[in-house]
């Protein structure tokens, strides 16, 4: 039988050889460990008589046997003498005096000062103002550094302010590159806690915010480091600033940048930022390029004409191509929501290449691969011209069809219909997208894009087409749902046939009960059991009594009856 924490700590075992000292969360499931032995083994915790040096500890049989194999397999003497693991136990102990008396003698053990953190935050007032007063004395910047973890863990508790305040007054008084540890630490709360207190300070200049802007995977950080950098931009700024930023794979801090370049005095560098692949900064370079004089939209109408020649004989038609269906190869991946890219290209449809290291700019793109290309990480828009203003002629630019949507007219979807049948997926997705933007939606024209090879395309044609769905014909949906068709293809096809009306949703859930993937699956049994007969269904369907005794498993006996009774079958 394995001993429990609090066994081994009461037979003498040391801290460091029980925990893992270094984890917040070792420290806050020690104090309810504790807590809990107390109820069914009270003997294993010292009493307040040891803790006040009245008596020894008090250990019950089968703690004295465990302290005896200690002893005979360490050759440790006096396992039991150990005080620093009995008075961990006793500062975690259920007593409040017990835990008041052990706060008096654990300032001479530094390894117990994480369960003075602990008890800062304790239930009983005496307690907790006794481990205040300690922690106050004895918190240094070192510790801090070492402890803010276990700090804001327990500052999330009701009493647990109390740590977070002495931390940061703590951590104000040290020199700013003492705080270089928690900048980078794991835990997302602690990196947050110290970002704050760093622009608060101006702990960090101006080029070190932009990099953790840049650098930082937390959404929190992005903005304030971002918002911070971006204040103390002016027109002497340098590249150690403005590049990080406009090179960031994340759009909260490239849309920064491309707003500092404004002030930077460097406006005509953010018309290469209208065809980003984020709406946010395709947003703040048309507010910038605005500033100059400059209407982004005829550049916008400019880049889509030119893209609409790539699309060869096929242009002519404005009609997507109808590709045999393929079977089912479990592989396809959906396409990334701001770029309609695909996650992984798969081989066969060409791979993407790997970007230039920190160049910023985007290579061009293999030739009629069929595959849309990963967007540059740190820009994702095209390479500059060689004039220095906007996407080289002939590059595919996805974020430029999007863009002429957030900013044109209805009128302009005449330059957005011909690019359905370009070869790049990605100018499709973007082009079915804007359509939507426009609202300006033909059925008949897009529903052939549910066919098309690249999921995004697929996804985007699904989405607009959704509020169409009951003008598309069944049936044709239906023989998409079959797995032969690759799985966006039946994706899109369940989600518009869900939307249609009577017994059509019914119909294609129970046709894919047995799909061959499991999420699908999944969906489709939640359908079923969320179906009830709409208003206006002929009550008495023969077929919805037949769908319906094919989902017994999915029902109980007693819910089964009910739907079948409110479809007016099965009596």
């Amino acid at each position: 039988m394995t001993e429990s924490t609090v066994e081994r700590l009461a037979s003498g075992v040391t801290l460091r050889d029980v925990l893992d000292v270094g984890a917040p969360g070792s420290w806050t499931d020690l104090d309810v460990e504790v807590r809990a032995s107390a109820r069914y083994r009270p003997g294993l915790l010292p009493g307040l008589a040891w803790v006040e040096g009245r008596s020894g500890p008090t250990v019950s049989s089968l703690i004295a046997a465990a302290v005896g194999r200690l002893r005979r397999e360490r050759g440790a003497e006096n396992a039991v003498e150990s005080v620093e693991p009995l008075l961990a136990l006793a500062l975690c102990h259920p007593d409040g005096r017990v835990r008041g008396a052990a706060l008096a003698r654990a300032r001479e053990y530094p390894d117990l000062l994480p369960l003075i953190v602990v008890r800062a935050a304790d239930w009983a007032e005496p307690v907790r103002e006794t481990a205040r007063e300690l922690l106050r004395d004895v918190l240094d910047v070192d510790a801090a550094v070492s402890l803010a973890p276990l700090i804001m863990l327990v500052g999330r508790r009701g009493r647990g302010d109390f740590g977070v305040r002495l931390l940061g007054e703590v951590l104000r008084r040290a020199p700013g590159e003492r705080l270089g540890p928690l900048y980078g630490s794991a835990d997302r709360t602690v990196r947050r806690f110290a970002h704050r207190l760093a622009v608060a300070e101006g702990f960090l200049s101006p080029a070190e915010l932009a990099r953790a802007a840049a650098q930082d995977g937390d959404a929190v950080i992005q903005d304030l480091c971002a918002e911070a950098a971006l204040k103390t931009v002016s027109a002497d700024v340098g590249d150690d600033v403005l590049r990080p930023l406009l090179t960031a794979r994340n759009p909260r801090a490239r849309s920064s940048g491309v707003t500092a370049l404004r002030r930077a005095g460097r406006a005509v560098e953010a018309e290469r930022f209208l065809t980003d692949r984020s709406a946010v900064v395709r947003a703040c370079a048309r507010y910038v390029v605005r500033q100059l004089g400059t209407d982004p939209l005829p550049l916008y109408r400019a880049w889509c004409s030119e893209l609409g020649p790539a699309a060869g004989g096929e242009r002519a038609t404005g009609r997507a191509r109808e590709p045999e269906p393929k079977p089912d190869t479990g592989q396809a991946r959906e396409l990334e929501p701001e770029t309609g890219h695909a996650r992984k290209p798969e081989p066969e449809t060409g791979q993407a290449r790997e970007p230039k290291p920190d160049t910023g700019q985007a290579r061009e793109p293999k030739p009629d691969t069929g595959q849309g290309r990963e967007p540059e990480p740190e820009t994702g828009h095209a390479r500059k011209s060689e004039r220095g203003q906007g996407p080289e002629r002939g590059s595919f630019v996805p974020g430029a069809v999007i863009g002429l949507a957030e900013c044109g007219e209805r009128a302009d979807a005449v330059l957005l219909w011909p690019l359905l049948s370009h070869p790049v997926p990605a100018v499709r997705a973007r082009a079915v997208a804007g359509l939507r933007l426009l609202d300006v939606v033909d059925a008949d024209r897009l529903r052939p894009l549910l066919d098309d090879p690249a999921p995004g395309v697929v996804r985007e044609a699904g989405l607009a087409l959704l509020p169409h769905a009951q003008e598309l014909p069944a049936d044709w949906l239906m023989e998409r749902l079959g797995g032969r068709w690759p799985r966006h293809v039946r994706v899109a096809a369940f989600r518009l046939l869900s939307a249609g009306a009577g017994i059509v949703p019914l119909r294609a859930a129970v046709e894919l009960l047995e799909d061959p993937d499991p999420k699908l699956r999944g969906w489709a049994e939640q359908a079923v059991q969320r179906w009830h007969p709409p208003a206006g269904l002929p009550s008495g369907e023969a077929e919805v009594e037949a769908l319906l005794d094919r989902c017994t498993h999915l029902f109980s006996s007693y819910v089964l009856r009910r739907r079948k009774w409110e479809a007016g079958v099965g009596h």
